[in-house]
């Protein structure tokens, strides 16, 4: 029995993660972990890392980013398995991570989708054959409510692009002013905050009289948690590492 914690587990990604969970029969969620530790009485729901005695294999973690540090030395401490799925971390908790893997198992990436990743291994290519002559611009959309900007998966799929090219580019978000004209090296990243948006991501490459583009559309909040949950049975049972998406595609 695979035993886990749900970090932001009130949240509305920890739920779609629990209805997940439940319909394992080799899953069990045996507590969670919430700054609101109301509404709940299925499991056992902690506001303080302190206060968690069950035993874990994995923590699978759609919570807030200004929690996420606390959360990696709370499973170094107790060797447990760590899926990070919340989004907007700075360099500094980045390196955190990097630095947890080296004792237990670590699975990160931009976005959980299977589709993303299919888009990532597309962009790939696009890239080493249209950067040069192409204009690359990206546009990300997600609802009213998401306090980051830009998103983590238009960030990852920028770094595909940009570690892909032939050519230099360099990061720009959005455009304002009156002498902003466009740089051959401009790889610019548009936000857009609105609605229910789930998330949306389009990559514009741009050229001489054609136009080519590529386009995910998430229709709902539960393909992250499937693939937050796929990930979390991968890597319970692992030694210390990082990992990706790649790793189970």
């Amino acid at each position: 029995m695979i035993k886990v914690m749900i970090s932001g587990f009130n949240g509305a990604m920890g739920q779609n993660v629990k209805n997940i969970v439940e319909g394992y029969e080799d899953m069990q969620i045996v507590c969670g972990f919430d700054k609101n530790i109301k509404g709940n009485e299925e499991y056992p729901i902690y506001d303080s890392f302190d206060k968690i005695k069950e035993d874990i294999d994995v923590v699978i973690d759609f919570s807030h980013f200004s929690l996420v540090d606390s959360l990696i030395d709370f499973c170094v401490k107790n060797n447990i398995a760590l899926v990070c799925a919340t989004t907007g971390l700075d360099e500094d908790t980045n390196k955190h991570l990097d630095e947890a893997s080296k004792t237990i198992p670590v699975f990160k990436t931009g976005n959980f989708s299977y589709g993303i990743s299919v888009v990532s291994k597309m962009l790939e290519l696009g890239a080493k054959l249209l950067c040069e002559d192409f204009d690359t611009e990206i546009i990300e959309k997600h609802h009213n409510r998401k306090v980051d900007a830009p998103s983590g998966t238009a960030y990852m799929l920028a770094d595909v692009i940009k570690e892909n090219s032939n050519k230099e580019l360099e990061y720009k978000f959005s455009r304002y002013g009156k002498d902003v004209k466009r740089e051959k090296s401009d790889l610019t990243i548009h936000a857009v905050r609105g609605g229910t948006i789930v998330g949306e991501h389009e990559v514009i490459f741009a050229g001489e009289d054609e136009i080519i583009e590529v386009k995910h559309t998430a229709l709902s909040r539960k393909v992250f948690a499937v693939g937050a949950v796929k990930a979390g049975r991968y890597i319970y049972d692992k030694g210390n590492g990082y990992f990706q998406m790649n790793d189970i595609i």
